[in-house]
């Protein structure tokens, strides 16, 4: 171990960093971009191997907002996770991590009161405190408003065995980099948000600054879980407007999350997807796309039916369904949102003047090639001309690329459902985690101690 280093240093992932010369950036064993729950994982997968080993990796994430953010404009009070807490960023990895959620409860002092509520879905603000409790025991390891603007290529010969990383706050080198970007709200074509048209990413802050008015109607376009959960909670909040979901299907449709189902979230089904010939893989994404696409949890479905009917009976109608519809044009006026929406059935269109208008309409993911930089040439591309990824994550790049690039999202086409989900978090770091102390073995520099 490096003479001076303490745990709390391996922990931190600070300590070892390699300056190749003055002046020239702090050179890391891996370098992490984005810091949400996967990269986080990752980063408590490091640091749990840096506390049991006399091999310590030094590791930096890079996180473009000012402190940990997941999906926070969706905080919504009463909004419970989808996937059971035993899902965390450990569990399934390391069950005996200090870093569970079960752990979290026992720290907060409620483990008793969550056993006694009898569910294996906790809330989602619950859910997000237990993220921020996972990043605040890691401070060293992540720099906070830093944008990642590009990667460069360094050269040890002909080989590539360490990577340049820009950002807007200077630059860092890295022998291997994660790239755990997230995923980027998805809009129709040709609608771009202002102050009266929102993407459900920012609903909490939109919301927000509504405070003190008294808004009409709001239109909510898309059929998902997303979709339905912000119909219900701005019918609950503006109990004097009307709320008019709009989705092109007959009705909301549940969620499948029976035991058979959910089997598509299992650590073995990563290996049967990556494995299997393309055919199989776009029919499996058909089979069990209701398990996360477009699908809504069965409660909720029957709790905003029996707000709708409850209205109908009472002859006071605020919540709207507009099914087999579209909404077809979008159009901001001096004061509001004039919406066109167009029966699939009919073809008839119907106008509706709306204070604002949220697309609830999903997300994709991120893409790294613009950040790949001069990186981009050297990684190998499919039919589809989508990134070759390895069953590691690694991505697939010429012989002479020594510096590992690995991908924690956007893997979908390659390692199934699961890419960018919470289910198989802990394992997929895990696997990543391994792949990375495999690479750094064989490194020379490793090998020597630097």
């Amino acid at each position: 171990m490096t003479q001076g280093i303490t745990r709390d240093d391996l922990r931190d992932g600070t300590t070892n960093g390699v300056r190749a010369g003055a002046g020239e950036p702090v050179t890391y064993d891996v370098l992490g971009i984005g810091f949400g729950p996967s990269n986080l994982a990752l980063a408590i997968a490091l640091s749990e191997h840096n506390e049991d080993s006399d091999s310590p990796v030094t590791a930096r994430f890079l996180e473009r907002q000012p402190r940990f953010g997941w999906h926070r404009g969706m905080l919504l009070e009463e909004a419970t996770m989808q996937v059971s807490f035993l899902k965390d960023l450990v569990t399934m990895r390391r069950p005996t991590s200090e870093f569970s959620f079960l752990n979290y409860l026992h720290d907060n002092g409620r483990l008793v009161d969550f056993i006694n509520h009898k569910t294996l879905f906790p809330l989602r603000v619950e859910f997000h405190d237990y993220l921020e409790w996972c990043a605040a025991k890691l401070p060293g390891m992540v720099s906070y408003d830093t944008s990642v603007t590009g990667l460069s290529v360094i050269r040890d010969g002909e080989d590539v065995r360490c990577v340049e990383v820009h950002t807007d706050a200077g630059s860092y080198r890295a022998r291997h980099v994660v790239f755990g970007t997230g995923l980027v709200p998805n809009l129709p074509s040709g609608i771009a948000e202002s102050p009266r048209v929102w993407h459900n990413r920012d609903l909490r802050g939109r919301v927000e600054s509504l405070a003190g008015t008294e808004p009409k109607r709001f239109v909510v376009i898309g059929a998902g879980q997303s979709g339905a959960e912000v119909t219900a909670y701005l019918h609950d909040q503006f109990p004097g407007a009307e709320v008019c979901a709009v989705f092109a299907r007959y009705g909301y449709s549940p969620s499948d999350d029976s035991p058979f189902a959910n089997r598509i979230f299992d650590p073995d089904a990563v290996d049967a997807f990556y494995d299997a010939p393309e055919t199989v893989k776009n029919r499996l994404l058909d089979y069990h796309g209701n398990t996360n696409y477009s699908a809504v949890d069965l409660e909720l479905i029957e709790d905003l039916y029996r707000r709708m009917y409850q209205e109908r009976v009472l002859g006071k109608q605020r919540l709207r369904v507009c099914n087999l519809a579209e909404a077809q044009g979008v159009h901001e006026t001096e004061d509001g949102v004039r919406v066109t929406i167009r029966s699939l059935v009919t073809g008839e269109h119907t106008e509706l003047e709306a204070d604002a208008v949220v697309y609830a309409t999903g997300y994709r993911p991120a893409d790294p090639s613009p950040l790949l930089g001069e990186l981009e040439p050297y990684c190998a591309r499919d039919e589809q001309d989508r990134l070759r990824v390895e069953r590691d994550y690694r991505l697939r790049t010429t012989p002479r690329v020594r510096a590992g690039l690995y991908l924690q999202g956007g893997t979908e086409h390659t390692h199934g459902i699961t890419s960018s989900l919470l289910s198989n978090t802990a394992v997929r770091v895990g696997e990543i985690r391994d792949s990375l102390l495999a690479a750094l073995s064989r490194e020379p520099a490793k090998a020597s101690g630097r």
